[in-house]
């Protein structure tokens, strides 16, 4: 803008200056100057109806425009924000020259007249940043400035807007009106479409906005649908139309309004910092702070990374890896330093950028908060990669038992089997031998008792069954194969991911094992549901109870297997009561 460039100078860092005080008085004081002048032009003209009313009306969108965007150029010089907003009050002012009983400056304020309309517009999609970045935006403000002042000029030319016209060079007033009409529809389509991207805006933040930005967002988008429904009404000559526009001026000065209103929150909230200081001596928890913050900041949208110097990167409390955004005008990046050292980030509605001293105070009073959540993101994430870790380690095991069970299958057991087939073939040709006979007799039984040890061995490397004919019947055999009876209860519609087949399987043929070897039971239960989103396992004996769950019972072990799925392993083993082993294991 032509006033930011006149008034403010660059930092030696190249960051904008906050503009002369100087500067901003003389602005403030010729925008009264101006309210006092169109004041004057309304009740001196003879060609406006209720002068004072129409007058007042448009210092109630002029002063305050100018006033909340020197305010804004105050706050924060790098934005054009303020300066786009005192723009557009001397830009209504100007308007008000169509009020004045002599050509010049009527032909002035005629050419301005729809002016005022667009820049309202620009002011509503530049927030907060006083830029325009997309295409779609740019191409609406451009659009609107062609038909509202271009084309304006074209009417003139056409010999519209009465005698005083300074411009006209043919006379043409039909034409003139036709334009004035699609001027207004397309003003109107414009400001509506506007509303879509205010819409979509607001959609794609993901968190709440600050209660007083949406506040502000709102009053530019409800005065935009009023100012397409006034041009509508104008362009077709709809009744009413007097009070709409009063109506429409009325909603177009809320938003300098509520722009000031966040303002007067941003300064309340230093007060809430008080209550921070109290909240950060209770020691929150970590997952407690960024709403303890975000109270603090009245931005609901904060959200909190950390950063980890062990691993290069940023997470979440969880440990998760996260990337704060860089700033893009509507969000922005605090980050936090510690003892010299990059500690966490915040990331924030962008206005809070106007309020740095409040941020500082924030971010200090948090500061050993802030390091105890850090630290508990580090130790989240390296649970995360050990729990990876165990994973990845129980699956190198399984599929090393997988294939070790394939070659005892494939290799050994086959061998086994042939030679126990040429033994037999052997021992008809010897049968008049008894003492032959027998000794092939014997090394056949040996055969037959080595081949059932190492199909055996091979089931306890790798359940085949369960690959193959999946869990419930795999259970199956482990209860007819069971030392003591056994009740089963299988409730599973479908095949279960085989992580957890194999792992249900494990847990059930070392329980029944341990009741066989220790329980002293005489009938046990097994129990296998989906519930809520977890596959329950729960074994269940009448033995003695009372076992030692960490030694020799092989728990231990099924425990990791069942934790590396994000599983719970519990045991309940009271004296004289039995003992009951229950996993519950996440199963989206």
């Amino acid at each position: 803008m032509a006033i930011a460039g006149l008034a403010r100078e660059a930092n030696n860092d190249g960051s904008a200056a906050a503009p002369k005080r100087w500067v901003l008085c003389t602005l403030a004081l010729a925008g009264l100057a101006a309210a006092g002048t169109s004041f004057a032009l309304a009740l001196t003209s003879d060609h406006v109806n209720e002068p004072g009313l129409q007058a007042a009306l448009m210092d109630w969108i002029m002063l305050p425009y100018i006033l909340a965007g020197l305010v804004a150029w105050h706050r924060r010089p790098e934005s054009r924000f303020g300066p786009l907003m005192v723009v557009a009050g001397f830009a209504m002012f100007l308007s008000t020259f169509a009020w004045a009983n002599k050509a010049l400056p009527f032909t002035i304020g005629q050419a301005f007249d729809l002016l005022p309309a667009v820049l309202f517009l620009h002011v509503s999609l530049a927030f907060p940043s006083g830029r325009i970045e997309q295409p779609l935006e740019r191409a609406l403000v451009a659009t609107g400035y062609v038909f509202a002042f271009g084309l304006e000029i074209v009417g003139l030319l056409l010999g519209g807007f009465g005698p005083d016209n300074l411009l006209e060079v043919v006379s043409e007033p039909a034409a003139a009106h036709t334009l004035l009409q699609v001027q207004l529809v397309t003003i109107s389509a414009c400001c509506l479409i506007g509303v879509g991207v205010l819409a979509a805006r607001r959609r794609g933040a993901g968190r709440p906005l600050r209660r007083s930005i949406a506040l502000l967002v709102d009053a530019f988008a409800l005065g935009l649908v009023m100012i397409a429904w006034l041009f509508i009404t104008g362009a077709f000559d709809g009744p009413g139309f007097e009070t709409l526009r009063r109506a429409t001026f009325v909603v177009i000065g809320l938003a300098p309004a509520a722009f000031l209103a966040g303002l007067l929150d941003a300064r309340l909230a230093r007060s809430a910092l008080g209550d921070l200081l109290l909240e950060m001596r209770a020691q929150p928890a970590p997952a407690d702070l960024r709403d303890a913050l975000a109270r603090a900041l009245r931005d609901p949208s904060l959200e909190l990374a950390y950063w980890l110097p062990d691993y290069g990167s940023w997470a979440d409390v969880e440990g998760r890896e996260v990337q704060p955004p860089g700033d893009d005008g509507r969000r922005a990046t605090t980050y936090i330093d510690r003892d010299g050292a990059r500690m966490a980030a915040l990331v924030h509605d962008a206005s809070l950028n106007d309020e740095p001293e409040l941020l500082g105070a924030v971010s200090a009073a948090a500061g050993i908060a802030l390091e105890n959540a850090r630290l508990h993101a580090e130790l989240a994430a390296r649970l995360d990669e050990l729990r990876g870790s165990r994973v990845r380690v129980i699956e190198a095991g399984q599929r090393e038992r997988q294939r070790l069970e394939r070659n005892l299958h494939d290799g050994a057991q086959q061998r086994l089997v042939a030679l126990s087939l040429e033994l037999t073939m052997l021992k008809k040709l010897v049968d008049a031998d008894p003492e032959a006979s027998s000794r092939i007799e014997r090394a056949r039984e040996e055969i037959a008792l080595s081949l059932q040890e190492l199909r055996d061995i091979a089931r306890g490397l790798h359940p085949a069954v369960v690959s193959g004919h999946g869990l419930a019947v795999a259970v199956e055999s482990l209860a007819a194969r069971a030392p003591v009876p056994v009740t089963l209860d299988v409730e599973l519609e479908d095949r279960l991911p085989e992580p957890i087949e194999v792992a249900a399987y494990y847990l059930i043929s070392e329980s029944l094992a341990n009741i066989g070897k220790h329980a002293q039971a005489s009938a046990a239960s097994v129990e296998v549901s989906r519930t809520n989103g977890h596959v329950v396992i729960e074994i269940v004996d009448d033995g003695i109870g009372g076992a030692d769950t960490e030694a020799g019972s092989g728990l231990r072990g099924l425990a990791d297997r069942v934790e590396a799925l994000d599983g719970r392993l519990r045991v309940w083993t009271p004296r004289g009561q039995g003992t009951r082993v229950r996993a519950e294991i996440p199963c989206a």
